[in-house]
C-alpha cells in the first residue's frame, strides 16, 4: 500500500470515528433531555398529588358542611329547630325523657327487652315520652362544634328517624323499634347505618314507611341531616346530667336499676318508672 493510500485510510477512519462520536453525543443529549423532562413531569405530578391531597384533607366533610345548612324540622316536633319530640296522650301527667344513640348496643338491648313495654305505657297514657337522641358513638362532640371520625351511622340514622317522624309519631316509634331490633341493629363497630339504602330497607319493615316515597326521598336527600345535628347538640347540652345511653329521666331525676352493672330488664324498668310516677 502506497503512503498516499495509507494516509487516506487513516483520514477516513478518523472521520468515521469523529462522526460516530458526534452521533453518540447527540444520543446522550437526547437521553438527558428525556430524563430531565420525565423528572419535571414526575415532580409536577407529585406536587399536584400533594396539592390534591392537601385540598381533600382540608375539604369539609359532608357532615361538616351540613352544620351550615338551615334546619328543616320534621312534622310532629316543637321547640327550637324542632328538637323537642314528645309522644303520648295529652292526659298523661308526666313525661319520661329517653336518651338514646342509634348505634348504642345497650340501647338496642333495652329496646329489644322493654321497647314493647314503653309502647304500651304510651298507649295506655301512663306517661308521655320525650325522645332525645345523641350521636356520640360517631365520635362527635357537638357541644364543642366538632364532627367526629368514628363513623356517621348515628347521625344518618337520626336523620332517617326524622324522616319517619315527619310521617307520624307512630311511624317514628315503629321505625325506632326496627332500628334497634336484633334483625337490623349492627354491631357497634359496624357503621352500617351510614348506608341510606340500608335505612330504607329497615323502613320497609314498618307498614307506614314501606315503599313510602316521602320517607325514602327524605332519607336519600338528607332532608333532616341538619335536624339530626341539632338534636345531637340538644343531647350534648342537656341539663339532666346525662352522659351515656340509654338513660331515662323523670322530674329531673335519672331512673336507676337495682343493679347498675346489669342491663335494663322490662321488670326493672317498670319498677323504676312506677316509683318515679309516685314521686
Amino acid at each position: 500500500m502506497s503512503k498516499r493510500n495509507s494516509q487516506a485510510a487513516k483520514t477516513a477512519a478518523r472521520e468515521r470515528l469523529r462522526a460516530e462520536r458526534e452521533r453518540e453525543a447527540k444520543r446522550a443529549k437526547a437521553r438527558r433531555q428525556i430524563v430531565v423532562a420525565a423528572s419535571v413531569v414526575g415532580v409536577l405530578a407529585a406536587a399536584g398529588g400533594i396539592g390534591y391531597a392537601i385540598v381533600q384533607a382540608n375539604k369539609p366533610s359532608q357532615w361538616e358542611a351540613v352544620k351550615k345548612d338551615k334546619v328543616v324540622a320534621p312534622a310532629n316536633t316543637t321547640g327550637t329547630n324542632g328538637t323537642t319530640v314528645v309522644i303520648g296522650k295529652d292526659s298523661a301527667k308526666k313525661t319520661l325523657k329517653v336518651y338514646e344513640d342509634p348505634r348504642c348496643p345497650i340501647c338496642a338491648s333495652f329496646e329489644q327487652e322493654a321497647g314493647s313495654t314503653v309502647d304500651k305505657d304510651i298507649e295506655d297514657g301512663k306517661y308521655k315520652v320525650q325522645f332525645i337522641g345523641g350521636t356520640f358513638l360517631d365520635g362527635d362532640s357537638l357541644k364543642d362544634g366538632k364532627i367526629g371520625s368514628n363513623g356517621e351511622g348515628s347521625k344518618n340514622a337520626m336523620s332517617a328517624m326524622g324522616a319517619a317522624l315527619n310521617v307520624s309519631p307512630e311511624a317514628f316509634l315503629a321505625y325506632k323499634n326496627a332500628l334497634y331490633s336484633a334483625k337490623f341493629h349492627p354491631a357497634e363497630s359496624d357503621d352500617k347505618f351510614k348506608d341510606d339504602d340500608y335505612l330504607i330497607e329497615i323502613g320497609d319493615s314498618v307498614p307506614a314507611l314501606k315503599n313510602n316515597a316521602k320517607f325514602q326521598n327524605a332519607v336519600k336527600k338528607g332532608t333532616y341531616d341538619a335536624w339530626a345535628l341539632a338534636m345531637s347538640k340538644t343531647f350534648d347540652t342537656n341539663k339532666d346530667g346525662v352522659t351515656g345511653t340509654p338513660s331515662f329521666v323523670m322530674d329531673g331525676n335519672q331512673l336507676k336499676t337495682s343493679n347498675p352493672n346489669q342491663p335494663w330488664t322490662a321488670a326493672e324498668f317498670t319498677k323504676a318508672v312506677d316509683a318515679a310516677l309516685k314521686g
